[in-house]
């Protein structure tokens, strides 16, 4: 999942400082994430740490990043880019509802043991959503690069 973010980054990095941003927050939760499963035993500030960055970065998406690049594609008159963000963001959604029961467990939970599998879990939904946003991204990204002149 880090390798993941360390490409997306690369690839889209400088398209736009809200992206730019964004792929940041990204690649701190991956890091922390990746602390979590390796830790034997978590503290209760390290999930809170970890949930903080899960909902600073799942509410960037649905009240920044994905507004955003829907606009560019109305402005380019992308119709395969609003498509695609008419098709995926359903599923977005039903992640980013995911992370919010996620957090709120986290508040309830006295000890580990009672996270891992949710743990585990929500790890797999945000490679998932890493996917699709990735795939919004590079149509987007895509779509509204200039094209060389040829002489």
């Amino acid at each position: 999942m880090l390798e993941s973010c360390r490409n997306a980054q690369e690839r889209w990095g400088g398209v736009h400082l809200l992206i730019d941003r964004w792929l940041q927050e990204r690649h701190e939760l991956v890091q922390v994430y990746a602390d979590l499963q390796r830790a034997q035993a978590t503290t209760k500030e390290s999930r809170q740490r970890f949930c903080q960055l899960l909902l600073d970065y799942v509410s960037a998406g649905h009240f920044g990043v994905y507004e955003q690049l829907v606009r560019e594609a109305e402005a380019f008159g992308n119709h395969q880019g609003i498509e695609l963000a008419t098709r995926i963001y359903p599923r977005l959604q039903a992640i980013t509802e995911h992370a919010l029961a996620f957090n709120d467990q986290c508040e309830r939970a006295a000890e580990d043991a009672a996270l891992v599998d949710e743990l585990h879990q929500i790890g797999q939904l945000l490679h998932e959503r890493f996917e699709l946003e990735d795939c919004l991204i590079e149509v987007l990204h895509t779509a509204h690069r200039q094209v060389p002149e040829t002489v």
